[in-house]
């Protein structure tokens, strides 16, 4: 009775590990990254990084992966921030760097970023400060008198002999 009560218990064990081995195979699968390959690296262990934790970046990169050591491990090039850190990390703190939106979305809108300088009456006048993203508000400063033809003009303060102006680009983001 023990013998026939011990081979079904061996059976039922050797079933559930067969079982259980089937799962972990189809869920835990080798890394295939390659020497050359982009990747983002976790700040899981990063000690010397600032803010609260819980809005700081999880994966700092893109970084380039130098060569593998082991299956289980690759040397990465760090960006020039972390260049202090060993570029040692095991696979499980490493993911593939994912193209970016404008490559996956290509009909998406393109983000626009403001000028350097502004064309105001054929010269060019170098922004000082932007004010405001969505509705573009810019800070000139210039020594002539060129604002007082512009429509968009809405604040002239004039310190110094020079002329500080407040001037809204009419563009819609």
């Amino acid at each position: 009775m023990w013998k026939r009560a011990f081979d079904t218990a061996s059976k039922c064990i050797a079933e559930a590990q067969e079982y259980n081995k089937q799962r972990n195979d189809k869920i835990h699968m080798e890394p295939d990254f390659k020497e050359g390959d982009k990747v983002l690296v976790s700040t899981l262990n990063f000690n010397n990084l600032k803010g609260p934790k819980k809005i700081r970046d999880s994966f700092v990169g893109p970084c380039t992966i130098i060569k593998l050591v082991g299956k289980n491990a690759e040397d990465v090039r760090l960006t020039e921030g972390f260049s202090r850190k060993h570029p040692v990390f095991p696979v499980s703190l490493v993911k593939p760097c994912l193209q970016k939106a404008e490559d996956k979305f290509p009909s998406r809108k393109k983000t626009f970023t403001p000028p350097d300088k502004v064309e105001v009456e054929d010269s060019p006048v170098p922004v000082q400060k932007i004010i405001k993203a969505r509705k573009i508000d810019l800070i000139l400063n210039t020594k002539d008198n060129i604002w007082s033809h512009l429509k968009t003009r809405q604040q002239t303060k004039t310190i110094n002999g020079l002329q500080k102006m407040k001037y809204q680009m009419q563009t819609l983001i």
